[in-house]
């Protein structure tokens, strides 16, 4: 009975510092300082400057994050995980671009031929080294832990096409209205999402991750009826509802803008719209199949050309 007793005791003084999460204070203070929001949530701007010159604190709020155990991980709840990664993944990504900046006019800048910027393994995170793929398409999207399609207007990828780095961190008890608010802001952006002429143009993202906005997140099964529950931030008409409802409406995706989000203004960038070759190819079976039968094509017509101008020597 006695150890029964002292069991739950230290079960109750437990539960608080599991229920606490982690402490983001060092990360929200960087965002309250060094990123401006606009007033209706569309967009941000991020001081890259300030953040250079602050780069000590930004480095023990990742440091703390690296000391974080997987066990200790596991015992948080679900919101407190989630909004854990969603940081982990904005404060690396700042971090990402301060090894280039302020030489710098867009992520991929930061990619190589054979790599592209989100898959390079430079984060130390719950006892493994990873990218920032491994955080958002295997810990957030691939756990299936969350199933929460909000999460990419959380995740920020350093650019004036992704959704606005929220300027404030992201916190379990507040994670589903802070989740929604950057949602908002998004779709009522008409510089990415709009309705004209009973047509719909949306973001990329919609058109890269589709399938995560239908797998029954609020009932929603389908693309178009996520933008169902969120349809008077797309402004939608009546007939836009209808249209949509019956699977009547086109919905087509717009370009994505890659340069950087800098509070500095959004200075054109000569390659923001370049992709590694062989990232491409990595991501399109198809097309590396074309391009190895192209490749060992030239390979063996340089082969016969070299063995029959030997054979033409030695005669």
């Amino acid at each position: 009975m006695k150890f029964r007793l002292i069991a739950l005791l230290l079960f109750l003084f437990a539960a608080p510092a599991q229920a606490a999460g982690f402490d983001h204070s060092k990360w929200n203070d960087l965002l309250a300082k060094n990123v401006v929001m606009a007033a209706d949530d569309t967009s941000s701007s991020v001081n890259y400057t300030r953040f250079k010159e602050e780069r000590a604190a930004l480095k023990s709020y990742l440091g703390a994050m690296s000391k974080v155990s997987q066990a200790e991980f596991d015992g948080w709840s679900k919101p407190d995980q989630l909004a854990f990664l969603i940081n982990a993944y904005n404060a690396w990504t700042v971090e990402l671009i301060l090894t280039g900046y302020p030489k710098l006019s867009s992520i991929k800048e930061l990619g190589t031929l054979t790599q592209s910027p989100w898959q390079k393994t430079f984060i130390p995170l719950l006892g493994q080294q990873l990218s920032l793929d491994n955080v958002e398409h295997d810990m957030i999207r691939g756990s299936g832990r969350y199933n929460d399609p909000r999460i990419h207007f959380g995740v920020n990828c350093a650019s004036i096409g992704c959704p606005p780095l929220l300027n404030e961190a992201f916190v379990g008890e507040r994670l589903d209205a802070q989740l929604d608010r950057m949602t908002k802001g998004f779709l009522s952006d008409r510089t990415r999402n709009r309705a004209e002429n009973g047509k719909l143009a949306v973001s990329s993202i919609f058109d890269w991750y589709g399938g995560d906005f239908a797998k029954g997140w609020r009932g929603a099964n389908s693309l178009s009826a996520f933008f169902l529950l969120y349809a008077d931030r797309l402004a939608l008409s009546t007939a836009d509802v209808e249209a949509l409802k019956n699977g009547k409406m086109e919905i087509s995706f717009l370009e994505y803008d890659w340069r950087l989000n800098d509070s500095k203004g959004p200075g054109a960038a000569a390659n923001s719209t370049f992709i590694s070759p062989i990232w491409l190819l990595r991501s399109n079976p198809v097309l590396a199949v074309a391009a190895g039968g192209f490749l060992l094509l030239i390979i063996a017509s340089v082969v016969y050309f070299i063995v029959r101008r030997r054979r033409k020597a030695a005669a």
